[in-house]
């Protein structure tokens, strides 16, 4: 792999010109002052609601120095025991090492009625004084309080608090439990929880805290954040990319994104994620971080379009990711569930249907895809059950079609196909977003980072494997559907593949000069592919000029309509290409009917 510096940008900020925040305890504390009376004999009742994750200690300590006069009130001391807790969210944690259920429940349900009621009357009882009621589910106790603050928090900063065992599962103290334990339950039961208050909080918070990097704390305003939100997808934007580790992991994204060299790997690139990825608001003064998915909550129309709202409600449905195996290892062997099943066993309402496209490819690359012809599904499940129970390596090759890749190959993957990439390639992986669907049949024999085999899910994948999508079918059916479909003077652009299970079109484009493209109402997700730097543009100066590096995935929502594309910089005068995602409206109605 040629050695080029990277350009990458790990930290692309979203410029929101005309407001501006708060930095440090001294500066919050101050601000949240001036709303609370000088006169004695008066009473002040303040809100400081929760996300999941958020240290509410380290929060709490640092207000109670800058404000001593405030007497703070843990909502969280009138939840049900843990004990209690265990048992009722049990059917949605399920004793299944990796997956759960989607519960429909709200915080009210981790409350005990008796315990509220009390802490109610003592906040009653109060005539005077500063009063502060923290936590998550801080709002039950006082629903019309004089000061809200919402203290929000990314997925991102939740897991890597999981591995530094600082923060456990919502209401119980299991900051010790395995990493995977803490993330299916917050998957399954806290994030669905807190997402719902969000959605009804903080609309209506005073401030907002970002405790993201605990010792440089921020606040803005409601009214600034929710406006912040408002101008982000009024243009393209990026998230703030997550890089994470894996027993699997390559070399290729150290240096493509300026990674830390001394790390032993990184196997997946998470750069458009908005569930668990974040923006950085630049307000002149600071950056305040916060959670992408918070764009999609609240401008959903302007982000999704409409037509994608309909059918998805308030969630991203495109995944980005990257997964590097350049001098490392097979993905795991797997296969994702069709969509009556995540249904019916998850309470998920769509699944993940996936493809590769091969950014990059050593000589020898080749994915896992499809079945080989003649295959007897019942000698398959029984020679992976035997490896699975004995350690005896399961023979991929006798059952499962290898094909070799090269860079810029696209490979579709509907739910139900046996399938992984193998060691020495650059995926950049395009799915629909139920992302941690996967059902494991093979781990090549390995240990995870923690020493402990990755846990294999037989019998989900057995439910799951089409047995006639076999060396045939695949080749006329998923592998490599390219067809050019337009062009014009300095570009060309193709189809790259579409398959009639999939809601997701994409599109690529080839291009010395502008390229025009039209969002046509829905979301669309964009990575260069080809070329050092790209220019994005609106025809009638909508936005800013907006500038993207190779390999940068950025958003283009469905309200700008139109926008341009051309080689910038470095790359003036040179081929470069671009991959877009889209949601297919007729195939996604096929999808939606069948």
């Amino acid at each position: 792999m040629k050695s080029v510096k990277s350009n990458y940008n790990k930290y692309p900020e979203i410029e929101i010109p005309g407001h501006s925040g708060f930095s440090g305890w001294e500066a919050i504390a101050g601000e949240i002052k001036k709303n609370i009376p000088g006169t004695s004999g008066t009473k002040t009742i303040i809100v400081l609601e929760c996300y999941h994750g958020t240290m509410n200690h380290v929060l709490v300590r640092e207000l109670q120095n800058q404000l001593p006069a405030v007497c703070f009130i843990d909502a969280e001391s009138a939840m049900l025991k843990e004990s209690v807790l265990n048992d009722k969210f049990a059917p949605y944690i399920t004793d299944d090492p990796v997956f759960g259920y989607i519960t429909p429940l709200s915080v009210r349900s981790f409350y005990d009625d008796a315990k509220l009621a009390t802490l109610k009357d003592e906040v009653a009882q109060r005539t005077e004084g500063i009063i502060c009621i923290y936590g998550t589910g801080a709002s039950l106790v006082v629903p019309a309080p004089d000061v809200v603050i919402y203290a929000d928090m990314p997925r991102w900063e939740i897991q890597l608090r999981f591995r530094r065992n600082e923060t456990g599962n919502l209401g119980v103290h299991n900051e010790d439990d395995p990493f995977a334990r803490l993330y299916k339950r917050s998957f399954f039961v806290d994030w669905r929880v807190c997402d719902r208050l969000k959605k009804e909080i903080l609309p209506v918070a005073d401030y907002v805290l970002d405790t993201t990097h605990a010792k440089d704390p921020k606040m803005v305003t409601g009214k600034v954040l929710q406006d912040a939100l408002y101008q982000t997808v009024q243009r393209p934007f990026r998230v703030v990319p997550f890089f994470d580790p894996g027993p699997w992991g390559g070399q290729w994204l150290k240096e493509v994104c300026d990674l830390d060299r001394s790390a032993p790997n990184y196997a997946w690139a998470f750069d458009c994620v908005p569930e668990e990825n974040s923006l950085l608001l630049h307000f002149g003064n600071l950056v305040f971080e916060t959670p992408a998915i918070n764009a999609v909550f609240f401008q959903p129309d302007a982000l999704l379009g409409k037509p994608v709202r309909e059918i998805f409600g308030e969630e991203f449905p495109i995944r980005f990711d990257f997964l590097d195996t350049i001098d490392g290892g097979n993905l795991s062997l797997q296969v994702h569930p069709l969509k009556s099943y995540i249904q019916e066993q998850f309470g998920m309402s769509y699944t993940q249907d996936e493809s590769y496209y091969m950014m990059e490819a050593k000589p020898g690359a080749m994915v896992y895809l499809g079945l080989k012809e003649g295959v007897d599904p019942d000698a398959m499940m029984a020679a992976l059950e035997q490896a699975q129970k004995t350690g005896v390596s399961f023979d991929a090759d006798k059952y499962v079609e290898k094909w070799p890749v090269k860079k810029h190959d696209h490979v579709l993957i509907p739910a139900g196909t046996v399938h992984c990439s193998g060691v020495n390639g650059v995926v950049l992986e395009i799915s629909a977003t139920p992302y941690i669907f996967t059902f494991k049949l093979w781990d090549w024999g390995r240990m995870g980072l923690d020493g402990k085999p990755r846990p294999i899910s037989l019998q989900h994948g057995k439910n799951n494997i089409q047995w006639n999508r076999v060396t045939g079918w695949t080749r006329e059916n998923i592998l490599n559907r390219a067809e050019k479909i337009a062009e014009g003077e300095g570009w060309i652009e193709e189809r790259t593949g579409l398959h009639e299970n999939f809601f997701i079109e994409t599109r690529r484009h080839w291009f010395y000069d502008k390229v025009m493209h039209h969002t046509g109402g829905v979301v669309n997700v964009i990575n260069l592919v080809e070329g050092r730097e790209v220019v994005v543009e609106s025809p009638d100066d909508l936005f800013a000029p907006f500038v993207v590096h190779y390999a940068e995935t950025f958003i283009v929502p469905a309200g700008v309509g139109a926008y341009t594309i051309r080689p910038y910089g470095e790359s003036k005068g040179r081929r470069c290409a671009t991959l877009k995602a889209f949601i297919n409206e007729q195939n996604l109605l096929h999808c939606k009917n069948a």
